[in-house]
């Protein structure tokens, strides 16, 4: 329930996070690919760009090809009219995206603008450029918390461009109406509770590397604490030699899909033993992710990571909403 110490209700957005998938697949109705691509392109920042790495990484069998993330001022992709551009900054005033976006007009790409508002819009009204408005759920909305739109109406818009098959939706929406069913809260709240004090690191296998990237991220956001992610097997070759000598409170948190490669599961269970027999005693923990479908996998996985990042919030007295820094920075370099 709503906590004193979130006066943003955070909470809110977290338990209506289901409902966003459905209306990003309305958002994205009117929206037309005007003509065949062979390229797509996400320019995005911060939690704009997330769902370009999910959508990767959950239709990694299904898509024609990847979509290529831009994450700076230039896009590093040649640019043409086969190429489409989705350009997303949910504030819509976004530096490096505005910039992005510049770049894919004047090159002549296939360009469509996603924002709540703001100057991304009025460029895109200007230029004739085809745009979604997102709507705020709140006047304290984040970016972080929108993947759910984004990740519906990149799902469309891949399918209107022939990069995903139709069933794509109908797999998103049965995917949503579960997670809205789901427990992920008392489970979040159990494990962010259980991280007060430390600074975790979250593990996976490459398959899931997205959802142990998002976890950190949103504890970075919502618990405001430094926090780290890596996958197996790489981590077993470098990462973990660094426990050797060190003595901060880290904590392992290790994110094993049911169905992972046995040899990926025998180097879980090995490397929690590692570094838990270290004289240091490092905890680590396997957290069993939830049984089903790959969809259903990531994005069960991210709520119950959302809840967590939010009760160590709470239990930090910290208002998970607002990233001062971020703002600080911005300010910084105008």
């Amino acid at each position: 329930m709503r906590n004193s110490s979130d006066p943003s209700n955070m909470w809110q957005m977290i338990a209506d996070y289901p409902a966003q998938f459905g209306k990003g697949f309305d958002l994205s109705v009117p929206v037309n690919i005007k003509r065949p691509i062979t390229k797509a392109i996400l320019a995005g920042m911060g939690g704009s760009a997330l769902a370009g790495d999910l959508i990767n990484c959950a239709f990694a069998e299904e898509l024609k090809y990847p979509i290529t993330l831009s994450r700076d001022y230039v896009i590093r992709e040649s640019l043409d009219s086969e190429v489409l551009v989705i350009v997303n900054s949910f504030s819509g005033n976004t530096a490096e995206t505005l910039s992005a976006y510049t770049q894919a007009v004047q090159a002549g790409a296939q360009v469509i603008a996603i924002a709540s508002g703001g100057e991304l819009i009025r460029r895109a009204v200007k230029d004739g450029v085809e745009y979604i408005i997102l709507k705020k759920e709140s006047k304290d909305f984040q970016p972080r918390m929108s993947t759910g739109y984004i990740f519906a109406i990149l799902t469309a818009l891949l399918i209107k461009a022939q990069w995903l098959n139709f069933s794509a939706e109908k797999q998103v929406r049965q995917m949503a109406q579960a997670l809205s069913q789901a427990k992920t809260e008392v489970l979040g709240k159990q494990l962010g509770e259980s991280l007060v004090g430390t600074i975790p690191l979250f593990y996976t296998s490459d398959d899931f590397w997205p959802v142990a990237r998002i976890g950190k991220i949103k504890f970075n956001e919502n618990a405001k604490i430094p926090a780290f992610w890596n996958v197996f097997p790489e981590l077993n070759h470098n990462e973990m030699v660094g426990f050797s000598q060190t003595r901060d409170n880290y904590r392992i948190v290790i994110l094993k899909d049911p169905d992972t490669h046995p040899a990926i599961a025998r180097a879980m269970l090995a490397t929690a033993h590692l570094l838990r027999e270290r004289p240091i005693g490092l905890k680590a923990t396997i957290w069993d992710m939830p049984a089903g479908n790959k969809l259903y996998k990531i994005f069960a996985t991210l709520m119950l990571l959302d809840w967590a990042s939010y009760y160590l919030a709470m239990q930090l007295n910290i208002d998970p909403t607002p990233v001062k820094l971020v703002e600080d920075f911005k300010s910084a370099i105008k």
